[in-house]
């Protein structure tokens, strides 16, 4: 039996760049995410969004990028198909798109486990702040690139 060291736990979080390659993360409602129609209200679905972005960030980030930078959202553009009932757990995920600059657009698609279709599919931007300035940065450093796992050659461009 050889020694072997622990797969690197962040190896999953590493070239999220489709719906293949997605970083995964499962959900069930709370009483208070339900709304007057018996289903999850859609402002849940977006603060759903919003959090596995978050901790996809949080997972690959290190104390230096996380101390010198902050994303934020600029536009969230979600589409709502079929709802999801309170007794229902929730895959989410969600990847990396194209990259202009500072900005990037990620892809979340939320089901419910065990259904082939999807419930709420989302096209997000975030823009790559520095924490100290809160300005933009002119563009998203390779060292953040490398901890996500991507090569930029490889990544589309959006206008």
């Amino acid at each position: 039996m050889t020694n072997r060291p622990d797969p690197d736990p962040t190896a999953v979080l590493r070239g999220a760049i489709s719906d293949q390659t997605a970083v995964i993360s499962h959900r069930r409602p709370e009483p208070a995410d339900i709304d007057a129609l018996g289903h999850v209200n859609n402002a849940v679905y977006v603060r759903w969004i919003q959090d596995a972005a978050v901790a996809h960030w949080l997972g690959i980030a290190d104390a230096e990028m996380s101390r010198r930078y902050v994303w934020i959202c600029l536009r969230h553009e979600v589409d709502y198909r079929e709802p999801v009932l309170p007794d229902q757990e929730v895959e989410i995920r969600t990847w990396l798109g194209a990259l202009k600059g500072p900005r990037f657009k990620r892809h979340t698609e939320i089901k419910v486990n065990g259904s082939a279709r999807w419930s709420v599919r989302a096209e997000t931007i975030w823009v790559l702040l520095n924490a100290e300035t809160r300005r933009p940065e002119r563009r998203v450093p390779k060292t953040i690139l490398d901890a996500f796992g991507l090569n930029e050659a490889a990544l589309p461009v959006f206008p």
